[in-house]
């Protein structure tokens, strides 16, 4: 019996050591592994930031050697820069341009890749209202033909300093809320009888937002696309009774006077007399990195032929990007647009005199064009195509400038219709560079640079252009 007891009692005294024993060594083993996953933690969060600050490829700027600016085109011919360059498909071929190189539309101050640069554009989603509650569009899909916006065009400037100036993008809005956004039905008898409605007083464009629903939508959606291409400028011309004096000296030939106009100030993205073929190539697929929708606007030419400014505005970013090579950032004054232009050419991509925050004049000569991008590494050549790829972003809010609810318009009709006023322009042979015949002065430049935003644009950090 007491034996049976002990035996009893044994077995329990060792259960009870036993238990012991396991949870003190499940303690240690636990402690251990949280602290060892803090540290990893801590580790992958070090070598995260590490990497990303490595990835930044600085400015890019004109990096090219000099050796490499003798690739300059001529008028229009091939420049020859390497062996390479001859291995571009035909124009209807994949030119390796995607929807992450939509980018660059951060502050402007970084020259090197940018995070949206990665992440791939989607639709434009919903993304509410802004931190005020103020509602904002979301997203504009562009479909106004080039015949159309011709028409508004014409009927704006043919009446403008009249009693009943019409204004382009008031007569689109309005065919735009009648149609439903579907310009397949335009017709141009129907913008001539609301343009004589207009000019006979029979309605106003008050008139018109309050009877027509969607009229606002598309009277903001549309002139966040067109609002900066038509208005007042002045252009240079040469003094024409100085004409029969050629012999004279260029610092002295002619005396330059200036012409006030009223009319489209917006250019083509291509110089004058360079030629190049392209077709809507708005949202086909690309694969390069990951497979996602082209959001741009394939230019196809010669490398080294002159890439124009389209609107004016400032630089706000300019370098390297993974996907479209050498590429230039140009935003609007009224920050509703963001031009952008990529794949430019190899070791000489832009015009020497930009930085980020130069302030350029639609039809400046701003960089030319190449085949550079599909590579980490930079200033390289992995284009099959020689073209440029040319976007515009539309921003409505600042959520809207990097990420996911990014806005970016086919510009196909566009550049049809911008094609009728292309910058004509010279080359000087001591720097191999191109530059526009005529200057003009915008007047929306001269107001930028007088507000406390161009002063701050001006006075941006050399150190972190």
């Amino acid at each position: 019996m007491n034996r049976q007891r002990w035996k009893k009692y044994g077995f329990m005294a060792e259960v009870i050591v036993l238990t012991l024993t396991a949870a003190l060594c499940w303690k240690d083993v636990s402690q251990g592994a949280f602290a060892a996953g803090h540290g990893a933690e801590q580790a992958e969060n070090n070598s995260s930031s590490e990497s990303a600050e490595d990835s930044g490829t600085g400015s890019g700027g004109n990096s090219g050697t000099d050796s490499a600016e003798d690739s300059d085109t001529g008028s229009g011919g091939n420049s020859g820069t390497d062996s390479a360059e001859d291995s571009g498909m035909g124009s209807g071929g994949d030119s390796g341009t995607d929807s992450a190189e939509d980018s660059g539309t951060g502050s402007g101050v970084n020259s090197g890749t940018d995070s949206a640069e990665d992440s791939g554009t989607g639709s434009g989603g919903n993304s509410g209202t802004d931190s005020t509650g103020k509602d904002y569009i979301k997203w504009v899909d562009f479909h106004v033909t080039s015949e159309a916006m011709r028409q508004a065009c014409a009927y704006d400037v043919d009446t403008y300093g009249q009693e009943g100036h019409l204004n382009w993008v008031d007569l689109l809005a309005y065919l735009g809320a009648r149609y439903g956004g579907d310009f397949k039905q335009y017709k141009a008898k129907d913008m001539d009888e609301i343009a004589e409605r207009l000019q006979k007083g029979e309605t106003t464009v008050e008139k018109l937002s309050a009877e027509i629903k969607s009229f606002d939508y598309y009277r903001e959606a549309y002139g966040a696309v067109l609002d900066g291409l038509v208005g007042e400028y002045q252009i240079e011309a040469e003094d024409q009774g100085q004409g029969a004096q050629g012999q004279e000296s260029q610092e002295s030939q002619g005396e330059v006077s200036w012409t006030k106009k009223y009319g489209l100030k917006g250019y083509s993205p291509i110089a004058k007399s360079f030629p190049y073929n392209d077709y809507d190539d708005f949202g086909v697929a690309r694969s390069y990195g990951y497979r996602r929708e082209h959001l741009g606007h394939d230019m196809m030419g010669q490398t080294g032929t002159p890439i124009v400014a389209v609107e004016s505005g400032y630089v706000s970013a300019m370098g390297w990007n993974q996907y479209g090579g050498w590429r230039l950032g140009i935003s609007s004054f009224d920050g509703r647009r963001y031009y952008y232009y990529a794949h430019l050419r190899q070791n000489f991509p832009y015009c020497k005199s930009l930085e980020v925050g130069s302030i350029v004049q639609a039809g400046d000569v701003i960089g030319y064009m190449g085949r550079t991008g599909y590579s980490a590494k930079e200033n390289v050549n992995n284009i099959d195509t020689t073209h440029l790829h040319f976007g515009l972003q539309l921003i409505f809010d600042e959520s809207q400038r990097e990420g996911n609810h990014e806005i970016w318009v086919d510009v196909y009709e566009l550049v049809k219709f911008l094609y009728k006023n292309q910058s004509e322009v010279v080359r000087d042979d001591a720097t191999k560079e191109w530059s526009r015949v005529y200057q003009i002065k915008d007047p929306e430049a001269s107001a930028y640079l007088e507000s406390d935003q161009g002063k701050q644009t001006a006075d941006i950090d050399p150190a972190n252009k």
